[in-house]
């Protein structure tokens, strides 16, 4: 296995402007990188690990075992913060990090089904106990269903080309392992996207991915609720990946800090709007070319950061 690389990590940490005494919410626990650096600065503070995946869970409680009650870990999606939160008696928190990526074990483990590199069952759940795999998907799903899912969770400018390929390949036999599918995607490709530097595979696998984890819509859900469940003055860092997550991370602080709807020429504001967050970084902080050079998949990262008031 890889060794996995928080991305950002100087920077997130810095974002959150910690206190020592402070709560603070990890939403994407991972292998516990982010973690540690923010447990690390705490003295009387406490730290909330929060991840959809067990295994995640098991390995970050073993790296973070020395942090003894600084850190409390729990399984579950950060769609569902606000629960979390109400499960544990805490009110408000004095900042929220999530890191919206992939973690390395789960592209780098093959029995996880993520990888087009590596055979294994189609499944990229990032929560195994939950129902929807990749499986189910690839082989259930009507043809423009999967056309619409390649072209907007994916990018693809070939969507149609390859759901056709599956739908005719799936009529013949079930699409049961990782390669099977990556090879039918390659199989639809013209000869020019075939001579492109990244795999014919990898914007298909991700909207899969996307899809059967309902990830943008669990980002959505965060960004309507975190901010209600940080203290005055509290942060909230968000690291995307690719645009689509960008997007919601971007219009759901701009919704919270100029939401109004009233006319431009009306004296005051009669909306009935409040802000609740400004935004600290107009632009998103990026990975320097060091880190880059150090960790690829560092090289899609944006980092938004912004402030309760």
């Amino acid at each position: 296995m890889a060794e996995h690389v928080s991305v950002l990590l100087e920077e997130a940490v810095e974002g959150l402007k910690i206190r020592p005494d402070g709560i603070y919410l990890d939403g994407t626990l991972g292998l516990g990188g982010h973690s540690a650096a923010i447990a690390g600065r705490l003295t009387t503070g406490l730290l909330i690990g929060v991840d959809r995946d067990e295994t995640a869970i098991k390995r970050a409680g073993d790296r973070l075992r020395c942090f003894g009650e600084r850190i409390r870990l729990v399984h579950g999606s950060f769609a569902m913060l606000g629960d979390i939160l109400d499960s544990l008696e805490i009110q408000g928190v004095d900042g929220m990090l999530f890191d919206l990526g992939v973690s390395s074990p789960q592209l780098d483990e093959a029995e996880r089904g993520f990888s087009y590199r590596m055979d294994a069952p189609l499944d990229m759940r990032m929560d195994q106990t939950q129902g929807k795999t990749a499986w189910d998907v690839v082989n259930h799903y009507e043809e423009a269903e999967l056309s619409h899912i390649f072209y907007t969770y994916g990018e693809e400018r070939y969507a149609r080309r390859v759901s056709a390929a599956i739908v005719k390949s799936r009529a013949e036999q079930p699409i049961d392992t990782t390669l099977q599918l990556a090879d039918i995607i390659r199989s639809a490709m013209p000869a020019a996207a075939l001579r492109e530097k990244q795999h014919p595979a990898k914007r298909c696998f991700q909207a899969i991915r996307i899809e059967v984890n309902d990830e943008l819509g669990e980002v959505e859900q965060m960004m309507r609720s975190a901010p209600d469940r940080l203290n005055p003055g509290g942060r909230l860092c968000v690291i995307s990946f690719h645009s689509l997550e960008d997007r919601i991370v971007k219009q759901g602080i701009a919704v919270r800090e100029h939401g109004c709807t009233c006319p431009r020429e009306a004296p005051v504001c009669t909306c009935g709007f409040r802000q609740t967050l400004k935004t600290i970084t107009r632009k998103p902080i990026l990975p320097k070319p060091e880190e880059c050079a150090a960790n690829p998949r560092a090289r899609s990262a944006k980092l938004r950061v912004a402030e309760r008031v």
